[in-house]
């Protein structure tokens, strides 16, 4: 297995680890010695998650979704339903996250709270869907960025029509770019994800107020918080509203993605699941402001499904300011708020690949978990990262849905990889979370049995396609497809190799997996302490007994 004599050799859990601070402490006692610097803060994390959500941006590439599938209800109440769905998805993570803070994530958590029999098979299956998530999402955030950018130029030039190739092109080229920020800037990405933050609101309130001010029409209260019209989608008019959920279960999926970092990160068990909360309540609202001026300004619906790019919000823009210049500077602040989320779903999907990488579940693990110690990241499993979302992008030589495929299967993948380690603590009846430091008390249970029905309704409805009044091959939702290729790798690899050689996480192999291994209430689980204050408790009471 890749990267095990990293870890602590079987049986040393209670070896003094080589880093004198907590956090790396409880990192050794889950079975990984420290690599990474921890250099980032809790407000830097919750940029990050901010930055991979992208609201204002995730939002703009997506509403063709909604659009046609019930305009303004779905638009606005949809945005409003899934935030509260994706706050107790988060909310459920976060109190996992503050007992097993690893960079290893769901994948991790799944295993560990499994019992020992059925471990690796949960840590398999939910690395990969994680990994697969966490790479098509990088490539859903970045292709989105390349349509957008070629179509400002349809702002100016109404006759111009990107083509396949050179949308591809693109594509490649701001990925080679959120590549190379993520390799040279590496030491700079604590204030990079801080600066997203800064950014993001400032754009917001621009935006906001130059709508608001510059259109010379405006909708009326019930077209925003009432209007529904399903008939451009071919849907059932019901049914519809659920198939538009796309856009903002697509948006609101990144929060997860940050528990990669946890590594690099002081007190990791008290800093990301607050940051992971924080950062959905933080895109709710952000949404909330964001859609209701959109709304209110919206031109002619049917104008705004015939823009060829698929991408209406420059059009939107350009209507609204009246010229094409002033279109294309609001569009330039989204196009600020897309290079943070580039750099930063990359910087993630690195660090899950480093992750799973270390404990050899990936072909050629030995390489995607090395640590380039001149840039101190994982540099091979960003490339990998890079390479495989280059290759993806090749789909749209088939597919002019291509875009819907790629958000539908990273919300796919990453919505069952959130809840495989929610339905394993349920199945287990939540017991190795009595003591976690950010908690859901009496609430957890009703929270997590929310989340895991949301998530089976959330996999039926996104591999449908999101329209059906003109479909054929080329406008089909390919997100099944991708996801069964993926799935295919994953099983094949797991009879080749993983079903002898693959044990899980390395703790796994150890004696105290099973009896707790983890950070309570902010300390390193101690399996010794923990007997000893056992034994002193039992003594007492049969004490008191005679």
């Amino acid at each position: 297995m890749a990267d095990v004599a990293a870890a602590p050799r079987e049986g040393s859990l209670h070896d003094k680890p080589v880093a004198g601070n907590a956090a790396d402490d409880a990192l050794a006692r889950m079975g990984y010695k420290s690599e990474l610097p921890r250099s980032l803060s809790m407000l830097s994390v919750l940029g990050l998650s901010f930055a991979i959500m992208a609201v204002p941006y995730g939002l703009s590439t997506t509403f063709f979704f909604s659009l046609s599938n019930g305009e303004s209800v779905t638009v606005l109440w949809g945005w409003v339903l899934l935030s509260f769905l994706s706050i107790a998805i988060a909310a459920s993570l976060a109190e996992i996250c503050s007992v097993y803070p690893t960079a290893g994530g769901v994948y991790y958590w799944a295993a560990l709270l499994s019992t020992p029999a059925w471990a690796p098979m949960a840590s398999w299956v939910t690395g990969w869907l994680t990994l697969v998530g966490n790479w098509t999402v990088t490539l859903s955030i970045n292709f989105g960025g390349a349509q957008l950018i070629l179509s400002a130029i349809s702002l100016f030039d109404e006759e111009y029509v990107a083509t396949p190739w050179q949308t591809v092109l693109m594509f490649w080229a701001v990925t080679l770019l959120c590549y190379l920020i993520n390799v040279f800037g590496t030491k700079h990405l604590d204030l990079i994800n801080k600066i997203c933050i800064y950014w993001t609101g400032a754009s917001i309130f621009i935006i906001m107020i130059v709508l608001l001010v510059m259109s010379p029409s405006k909708r009326s209260g019930e077209f925003v918080f009432a209007h529904y019209d399903a008939s451009g989608s071919g849907w059932p008019s019901g049914w519809s509203f659920f198939v538009g959920l796309l856009q903002p279960a697509y948006v609101l999926t990144g929060y997860g993605m940050v528990a990669a970092m946890c590594e690099e990160v002081q007190a990791p068990e008290r800093e990301v699941p607050k940051a992971m909360v924080f950062s959905v309540v933080a895109a709710g609202l952000t949404g909330l402001i964001f859609l209701i001026p959109i709304l209110f300004v919206l031109p002619e619906v049917a104008d705004l499904l015939a823009v060829a790019s698929g991408q209406p919000i420059g059009l939107i823009f350009k209507t609204a300011t009246g010229s094409a210049g002033g279109g294309f500077g609001l569009l330039f602040l989204i196009l600020g708020i897309w290079l943070f989320a580039g750099v930063g779903a990359l910087t993630a999907s690195s660090r899950c690949t480093y992750a799973f990488a270390r404990d050899g579940a990936i072909p050629g693990s030995g390489l995607w978990s090395k640590v380039d110690k001149r840039f101190g990241l994982p540099l091979w499993a960003l490339t990998l990262s890079a390479v495989v979302d280059c290759l993806l992008g090749l789909i749209y030589f088939g597919s002019t849905a291509a875009f819907s495929s790629f958000t539908g299967v990273a919300t796919i993948c990453l919505s069952t990889s959130y809840g495989i380690p929610i339905l394993v603590s349920v199945l287990r009846g939540r017991k190795k979370l009595e003591h976690a430091s950010f908690r859901l008390g009496k609430f957890g249970f009703i929270i997590n049995i929310t989340t895991l029905l949301w998530i089976v309704l959330a996999i039926v409805l996104f591999c449908m396609p999101t329209t059906i009044s003109a479909l054929d091959a080329t406008t089909m939702n390919y997100a099944s497809v991708v996801f069964a290729g993926f799935a295919s790798i994953s099983i094949i690899w797991y009879f080749a190799w993983g079903r002898k050689h693959f044990s899980g996480p390395a703790v796994l192999k150890t004696e105290f997996a099973e009896d707790g291994v983890g950070v309570v209430k902010g300390r390193p689980v101690d399996e010794e302490a923990n007997m000893q204050e056992k034994n002193a408790s039992d003594a007492t009471k049969v004490d008191k007994a005679l």
